[in-house]
């Protein structure tokens, strides 16, 4: 069964038709964040201010979907600037600890919308979902 995530307490107001995330079992897709107020009002920064902010966001999304931050599995993460991406690290050591750190992609992209300089999007698995043995790995 799907549960569609398009709205809930402290989520960014969108003017877009889609929805913040979609649930799938013990999955939720996460729909790209940006640094966007609840009122639905971009909140200009620098790069770590506006990664911030789309972080809060994930985070508030995750909470509304039954989900934490600490179940991210991957993250990506696309820039206006590579140059931040320094910035964003820092903050992506703050959130994430050593040991816990979800996958992540990063790319530069062409444009935004709201003329953004961060967007972050990415995936959630509980953590009491079934884990597979992966002893043969190890053969």
């Amino acid at each position: 069964m799907k549960q569609f995530i398009t709205e809930g307490e402290n989520l960014p107001a969108w003017s877009a038709p889609i929805s913040h995330a979609v649930v799938v079992g013990d999955t939720c897709y996460l729909s790209g964040q940006l640094a966007i107020g609840r009122d639905g009002n971009y909140i200009s920064g620098t790069g770590q201010e506006e990664a911030r902010r789309a972080f809060q966001n994930i985070a508030h999304v995750l909470e509304t979907s039954g989900f934490a931050l600490q179940d991210m599995v991957i993250v990506d993460i696309a820039f206006i600037d590579l140059a931040d991406l320094p910035e964003v690290d820092a903050l992506f050591t703050e959130l994430f600890p050593v040991g816990r750190r979800p996958a992540r992609t990063i790319y530069q992209a062409a444009r935004l919308p709201y003329d953004a300089r961060i967007k972050v999007a990415g995936t959630a698995v509980h953590a009491a979902a079934g884990r597979v043995d992966a002893g043969w790995l190890r053969s």
